[in-house]
This record gives C-alpha cells, structure tokens and sequence, in this order.
C-alpha cells in the first residue's frame, strides 16, 4: 500500500504541471490561509532529492513567485478594502487583535516583520492585508516582499530536499521528517514570539 502511494505522488510530482500547482497554491496561501502551501513546497522538494522530476531551482522560483504575487494580493485587498475587513472584526476577536497587533508592527519594523511574518501562517495574511490598509508605501512593500518571498520559497523546498536525502529509498519518510523540521520551526517562533510578548506586556505594565 505505502509503495503504491508513493507510487502515486512520484507521478503527480513528476508533471510538469507540479510547477503551476506550486505557484497557484503558494498564491492561495497568501490571501486564503487554508491552502496548505508550505506542505506542497516540502513534498516537491523531497522528491527533487531522488535526482527526477520535479527539479530543485524551479521549485522555489515557483513557490517564490507565487507567494510574491499573493502578498501582493492580499496587500491591494487591504488597500481597498482593509478598512472595511478591520471593521467587520468583532470587538476584542482574535482577528482583531490580529490586525491591530499587525498594525503596530508595521509601524515600528516595517519591512523587517514583513519578511518574518512570511514563515508564520495566518500571520502573513494579516500583515499584507494591514499593509495595505495603512497604505504602506507598495515600493518599500515589494522589495521587502520579495526577499521573504525568495527565502521562504528556498527555505520550504530546501527542508523537503534534506528529507528526501536522509531517506532517499523512502520518500514518506523524507516527507514525514521534512514536515517534521517544518512544524518544528514553527513552533520555536511561535514560542519565541509569546515570550517576546510577554516580556512587551510585563514591561508595559
């Protein structure tokens, strides 16, 4: 059975179409945080591991690009509509907070938190769409989008790549640890970023 999976995801990824899914998905991500963007990236780079199709550079120049082009959508959605999408959000809701936490940290970091918040899902829709909502200058908003876009389209497919590598004869396996690094990483800056937190709060107090 796991053979004939693995059977089936080596001809999916083995499309050329994988690179239009990749791009098409990364974008979704950006502006819909329901696509899972990051899994797909990591699944293409574990089989880029086997030395076959898909191949390692257009797989983040895809996952790049379409991030990029996401970002950009959800920040015009916060250009026309934020003010809006900010007032609808219910009084003390988690998407407000969301926003206005975003709100404020594009004040004091700009371009800085653009590029962290990238790696955090959810957080990067909150923070292009607010970008947008606040007119962020779309000059500054490109350049700093592009570097996050780049480094977290290299950074997803390089985790699925050292998967792959650790367990060439097994992709699942290399798929199972490269999602493995992935939510681990997520959880350190998930915790890093609660502590930061609190020690603002503390110190506010």
């Amino acid at each position: 059975m796991a053979d004939r999976i693995t059977e089936l995801v080596e001809h999916a990824v083995g499309s050329p179409w994988v690179y239009l899914a990749l791009f098409a998905f990364a974008a979704i991500d950006a502006f819909f945080p329901i696509v899972p963007s990051e899994s797909l990236v990591i699944s293409a780079g574990v089989f880029a591991a086997s030395g076959s199709e898909p191949d390692l550079i257009p797989i983040i120049l895809a996952a790049a690009a379409g991030a990029f082009v996401g970002d950009h959508i959800s920040y015009f959605i916060g250009r026309t509509a934020g003010a809006k999408l900010m007032a609808r959000a219910g009084e003390g809701s988690k998407k407000q907070r969301a926003f206005r936490q975003a709100h404020k940290l594009i004040e004091e970091r700009g371009g800085v938190i653009l590029i962290v918040c990238r790696y955090i899902p959810g957080a990067r829709t909150a923070i292009t769409l607010t970008a947008g909502a606040v007119r962020y200058e779309l000059r500054k908003f490109s350049f700093f989008d592009a570097i996050a876009a780049l480094s977290w389209g290299t950074y997803s497919t390089m985790v699925g790549y050292i998967g792959g590598e650790a367990f060439e004869e097994d992709p699942l396996k290399g798929l199972g640890l490269g999602l493995g690094i992935a939510l681990g990483v997520s959880a350190l800056i998930e915790v890093i970023r609660h502590v930061r937190a609190r020690r603002v709060a503390r110190s506010a107090a």
